[in-house]
């Protein structure tokens, strides 16, 4: 049964002309005050939440967005303001961007947050999928190996600095602490001050391509995974929740079917389906174009994409519309009358999924105004064995 419901937005700004026939991505500028409302906007969302007896509201980090999608850079410094304007809802990292941050710095930072608000914040990691955030701070990402590379060495200094009362690590990209003279003995190890008073620390990642490495790592790690929703596609999808438990099992942990784990689906109340993808169609267009210019929409063909960046066209080619019920894009979108989201909570005949790992949550990408919010935003998730919580 679902115990707990939460909700993820990602920090879009209100704007107007969206869908396929409003403004290209790349053509849309906002001033910094508009920019700066994102602030105000992620508070409301959190205090109501908090009055209404959500368990968490997640946050995403992203930089230089000045299209006004991902509007927050810093969802650790965000998540601590929010604990102090609510009482008792968590404020979940969904997810520092490791290779934009030094670890021992997000450690550091993440630490502090989690002594400040008495333990109300949710650690999370990601490699980043934005060339322009993930590049423009010196790490790699058009590489997608060296970022895996650096983004695992990361995560192991981060649980080594939470979980070591002192520590050294000697890698690839890091020497930590450097040999170097300290008061007058040779520096050989760290301890990070502070550590995080609750340990072992939650700590969630996402997870698109599900490969064993991956898998595998955060089994190492006890990481918890989400699937889909965002940049990740396809729900809950059969191989990946199959090969997550088979992971934890080469781990010598025996994991029940969706066990440590979360499922996103996006989704828009409406009384009927015809009303739902009437009214969420310019939102799930939006989402479409934000995305798929990232090739992070396979339903989208080159053609299709570069179709989209001119608004004259758009009306005269097919494009995966709200409602289509293409492979790739199906999981991301639940449209149908209210009863007929009880099936992705529970049992999906696709995945072989049982109830025990559920969540439904709306990502908030762009266009929804605060009149509409109403309608969106719940994450429905399983209880404790499946969030871990």
């Amino acid at each position: 049964m679902i115990t707990k419901f939460d909700s993820l937005f990602a920090g879009h700004v209100d704007m107007d002309e969206v869908g396929y026939r409003g403004l290209p991505v790349n053509d849309r500028r906002f001033p910094n005050e508009h920019l700066a409302t994102v602030f105000d906007k992620a508070q409301a969302m959190a205090q109501l939440m908090d009055r209404l007896g959500y368990s968490a509201f997640w946050m995403a980090e992203h930089h230089f967005q000045r299209e006004g999608y991902e509007c927050i850079p810093n969802v650790l410094m965000m998540a601590l303001h929010l604990a102090h304007v609510t009482e008792r809802i968590k404020i979940g990292c969904g997810f520092n961007i490791t290779p934009m941050w030094h670890p021992l710095r997000l450690a550091e930072d993440f630490a502090t947050a989690d002594i400040l608000t008495g333990g109300r914040i949710i650690f999370g990691v990601g490699r980043g999928y934005h060339t322009r955030e993930v590049e423009t701070f010196g790490a790699p990402l058009l590489d997608q190996p060296a970022n895996r590379e650096l983004f695992e060495e990361q995560v192991d200094i981060i649980f080594k600095a939470f979980n070591e009362e002192s520590f050294s690590h000697h890698g690839k990209h890091y020497t930590l602490p450097p040999e170097v003279p300290y008061r007058g003995y040779d520096l050989k190890e760290l301890t990070l001050v502070p550590r995080p008073l609750r340990l072992p620390v939650e700590c969630w990642q996402p997870i698109q391509g599900g490969t064993a490495r991956a898998l595998d790592f955060m089994a190492k790690h006890g990481i918890q995974g989400l699937i889909g929703g965002g940049s990740a596609e396809g729900g809950a999808m059969h191989r990946v929740v199959m090969a997550w438990q088979e992971a934890h099992a080469r781990a010598g942990q025996q994991l029940e079917l969706g066990e440590r784990l979360c499922f996103g689906f996006h989704f828009y109340l409406a009384k009927t389906r015809e009303q739902g993808i009437r009214e969420a169609a310019k939102y799930y267009e939006e989402n479409m174009k934000m995305f798929g210019e990232l090739r992070l929409v396979r339903a989208l063909s080159d053609e299709q994409i570069e179709i989209m960046r001119d608004r004259q066209w758009r009306c005269s080619v097919r494009l995966t519309r709200a409602g289509h019920r293409a492979p790739q894009v199906a999981g991301k979108a639940l449209p149908g009358p209210r009863p007929g989201l009880r099936e992705p909570v529970g049992r999906r005949p696709e995945s072989g999924l049982p109830r025990a790992a559920g969540m439904v949550r709306h990502r908030g990408d762009a266009g929804i105004q605060p009149s509409e919010s109403r309608r969106t935003g719940i994450r429905g998730v399983a209880g404790r064995r499946a969030t871990g919580r």
